[in-house]
């Protein structure tokens, strides 16, 4: 860390050569310096997995047969009836 206060413009010139670098204290890894494209980039490829993910989802839905009905006609109307009557008059 003093290293890196120290440092700070060499490390960022090494940074924006495209190094990224790791920021320990006591010896333990707490931070990393990169550009910032390319975190921008790690978003939006992490955005872009998301997305590939629920399109191939979104598909696999689109191509399961529906569940038969569980509900039978009477029940089906009578539920309908109900939030009707809940509604009041229109």
């Amino acid at each position: 860390m003093s290293e890196v206060r120290a440092e700070l413009p060499r490390v960022l010139d090494r940074v924006e050569a495209g190094e990224d670098i790791v920021v320990t204290r006591h010896g333990k890894p707490v931070a990393v310096v990169v550009r910032l494209d390319r975190v921008r980039a790690r978003a939006a490829e992490s955005a872009y997995a998301v997305a590939d993910d629920l399109d191939v989802r979104i598909e696999q839905a689109r191509r399961a047969p529906l569940p038969a009905p569980s509900l039978s006609n009477a029940t089906a109307r009578d539920l309908v009836a109900d939030v009707d009557r809940s509604r009041g008059p229109r």
